[in-house]
């Protein structure tokens, strides 16, 4: 059971990563539950840092 919650987790972190490097924006957001939301707007966010910093064009 654990293992597929953060499975979940991870998958919903990794959309909002590629989300933020494709330049979406935060309200387009997928997820309704608080939990996912979450982590897809800390994989949003990391994204946004790291192409603010130049790692990515």
């Amino acid at each position: 059971m654990k293992r597929q919650k953060r499975d979940r987790l991870e998958r919903a972190q990794s959309q909002g990563y590629k989300a933020g490097l494709n330049g979406r924006s935060v309200e387009q957001c997928p997820y309704q539950q608080m939990e996912v939301r979450s982590y897809w707007m800390g994989g949003w966010r990391e994204a946004r840092e790291d192409k603010n910093l130049g790692l990515y064009k």
